[in-house]
């Protein structure tokens, strides 16, 4: 078999590649916590939290999570998760919008299902994504190249 040119790593490991790698990966990660934060609001609002949101943080197994529980457990979720994926999606402080979701990964993991079904179906891969934003940041398609770039 033969070897892949250099020619064609050198085109599929550059920086737009990168960059383009990196912009799906903010988009998925985004897509999900947002869809997630979009299930405690009412219908039709911006950020009125339902009823039963708060129900949820008042009962198990939401209320496991110290401090997180009751009232503001509810606040607190609900609008971490409508900050990060904007964060996200945008690349505004991608390293730290991604280590958010990280922490909040792994609060659902260890407090809300701790199954281990659950993280290798799910949580593995949100963990996998949020550690490569981590370690990579937003890539060249992020308004941190741009802020960046600007502030030289």
């Amino acid at each position: 078999m033969k070897a892949i040119p250099k020619k064609l790593i050198r085109a599929v490991s550059g920086t737009v590649p990168e960059g383009i790698a990196l912009l799906f990966t903010r988009v998925a990660l985004a897509g999900i916590f947002w869809r997630s934060a979009r299930t405690k609001i009412e219908d039709g609002s911006v950020l009125t939290i339902k009823d039963t949101t708060f129900f949820q943080f008042s009962d198990a197994p939401f209320n496991q999570v110290p401090i997180l529980n009751g009232d503001l457990g509810a606040y607190v979720t609900t609008y971490t998760e409508h900050l990060l994926p904007i964060m996200l999606l945008f690349g505004l402080a991608t390293r730290l919008g991604a280590l958010g979701v990280l922490g909040m990964t792994l609060v659902i993991q260890t407090f809300v299902f701790p199954e281990m079904a659950v993280w290798w179906q799910t949580h593995i891969l949100w963990v996998a994504m949020a550690l490569v934003l981590i370690v990579r940041g937003g890539g060249i398609f992020s308004l941190d190249r741009l802020i960046g770039h600007r502030l030289g």
